[in-house]
């Protein structure tokens, strides 16, 4: 029998209905695919985003579009843009600077070996291009270095693969933008593109740290994973720590965002240095 509160819709004076029961049914499902728990204070931003997906689909309700989805019939291609919309993606150049120090020290001791990165959260591409200037500014841009970008968002990896932002993007100084980026001329003035020589160090790829197969090819010596863990639960947390430990080599190095700390999971990581960690 229904409630006054299951009735009450969540988002009032809109397009489409909204029950709290609907905003449950899509933390659920968001959690089960992507391993995300949305908070109580989302349920605005869940309206917002998954609107849209329903006037493409064409269906008049939450309820009946998260039937369809619930219901095993809609494309694996739907439940992607499902993911991509509820997913957040904020990021810049060189953001949280330190991290590149630590990384260019590291990099300076390996005398040119071998080296492979992973950037396990790589957005419309401003981090792991970060990654590979470092590189090119350390050991040049023919390092025997390699960046694997990933991200659950096929949209955003879309923009990160183009690798086309605006010539004011933040972060950038003068020097990265005469050695690595070309300027835009005409109707792309304003606009700057990843060198391709820079762009050759990076692969980029969709990947669920949620799937239980991580075929990521050889292990590698630094993982960025940066204000991703946030959106997970203590279980899920240590679940994904657990894999990352496992496809990373001996005396490996872990990056993670400035709000994130793991010294629970001291079996697997040791504090390095400002959320840097060792893999144990």
């Amino acid at each position: 029998m229904s409630t006054a509160t299951d009735t009450l819709n969540l988002v009032t004076d809109r397009e489409f209905d909204f029950h709290p029961r609907d905003f449950a049914r899509v933390r659920a499902l968001i959690y089960e695919r992507a391993g995300i728990s949305l908070h109580e204070g989302k349920q605005a931003m869940v309206y917002s985003r998954l609107s849209r997906r329903l006037r493409d689909t064409g269906h008049t309700s939450f309820e009946t579009y998260l039937k369809w989805l619930e219901s095993g019939t809609a494309s694996t291609q739907e439940w992607q843009e499902f993911v991509n919309c509820l997913t957040t993606n904020l990021t810049s150049f060189f953001r949280e600077e330190h991290h590149f120090h630590t990384l260019t020290e590291w990099l300076r001791a390996r005398n040119g070996q071998a080296t492979r990165i992973w950037c396990a959260a790589a957005s419309t591409g401003e981090e792991p291009y970060s990654l590979a200037i470092t590189v090119a500014e350390t050991m040049g841009l023919h390092a025997s270095v390699k960046i694997v970008a990933s991200d659950i968002d096929t949209n955003v990896l879309a923009t990160a693969s183009r690798g086309v932002y605006e010539a004011s993007a933040r972060g950038l100084t003068p020097q990265h933008l005469r050695n690595y980026f070309l300027r835009g001329k005409g109707a792309n003035s304003g606009s700057i593109r990843v060198k391709p020589e820079l762009a050759r160090m990076i692969e980029f790829r969709p990947f669920n740290l949620m799937q239980t197969s991580w075929q990521l090819g050889e292990p590698f010596d630094i993982v960025f994973c940066r204000n991703v863990m946030i959106y997970f639960d203590a279980p899920t947390q240590r679940k994904v720590l657990e894999r990352i430990h496992g496809v990373m080599k001996p005396k490996g190095m872990l990056f993670v965002g400035h709000s994130e700390n793991f010294t629970e999971s001291r079996d697997l990581f040791t504090l390095k240095g400002k959320t840097v960690y060792d893999k144990v």
